[in-house]
């Protein structure tokens, strides 16, 4: 009897570590974006995927990425991006908890609190949710948490890459200010097949530098982002075009 309970008092505590100890190093070795407040990325981890990814397929893929500053992206742009994207994007430190809450279904009363028990029966109840329908969950990706995804990870759809992107999505609020993160994801966000940022779309699909684009092309540019391989002007226009007209609508008022 002794045995038996000195074994089982042995397994809790292996597994209080590895409850605890798990998350604080995925804490303490997830990235620290502190250096990309004076520097700009050569390669994304997003772009060599990419360049990986053709190369398992035989294929050869050109990277398309020219950086410019903030203050050379046509200010069209910059709001079609926004609108379409992260509308709450200024507000939020990150990740849009309100946002966050609604895609999986959180029915508690905000605010939330630990200490509250109906919240944190809410709680299970959405991640239970979050659990049985995965494979269709969106995320509603700020554009801090894409920005993460394009610095440090994949397309990947899995928890344990959204975990991370959550992390690294909220340590970029606190060492970065918000045009910084909004120069940074506008550099590096994919537009197309090997095209990213919005100097090489917009002379990709423009024939122009990004400065110059008009409403028209900076919300043609936008609506191509939630699906940038597959819904383009190269490629089936008519998807995107439906998107812009939302994008144009919602700059008109």
């Amino acid at each position: 009897m002794k045995r038996r309970f000195r074994r089982l008092r042995r397994i809790i505590r292996w597994g209080i570590t590895l409850a605890v100890g798990l998350p604080l190093l995925a804490w303490l070795f997830l990235p620290w974006p502190v250096s990309w407040k004076w520097r700009e990325p050569e390669r994304t981890s997003f772009m060599k995927y990419r360049t990986a990814e053709a190369a398992e397929k035989g294929a050869d893929i050109s990277i398309r990425y020219d950086w410019i500053p903030l203050s050379r992206m046509s200010p069209d742009v910059v709001q079609a991006v926004i609108l379409a994207e992260d509308q709450r994007f200024r507000l939020h430190g990150g990740v849009d908890w309100l946002a966050l809450a609604d895609e999986v279904g959180y029915d508690g009363e905000p605010p939330f609190r630990w200490t509250h028990p109906s919240d944190l029966v809410a709680l299970a109840r959405a991640v239970r949710r979050v659990w049985r329908d995965r494979a269709e969950m969106k995320g509603r990706s700020t554009i801090t948490q894409q920005l993460a995804k394009n610095l440090y990870f994949t397309p990947e759809r899995s928890l344990r890459r959204k975990a991370g992107e959550f992390v690294v999505a909220q340590r970029l609020e606190w060492f970065l200010d918000k045009d910084r993160i909004l120069e940074l994801y506008l550099n590096t966000a994919e537009f197309g097949p090997g095209v990213f940022g919005v100097e090489a779309a917009s002379r990709h699909y423009f024939g122009i530098g990004a400065s110059g684009l008009d409403r028209q092309q900076a919300a043609t540019l936008a609506a191509t982002l939630p699906h940038p391989l597959s819904s383009n002007l190269h490629s089936a226009p008519s998807q995107m075009e439906a998107r812009r007209g939302r994008i144009l609508g919602m700059m008109g008022r």
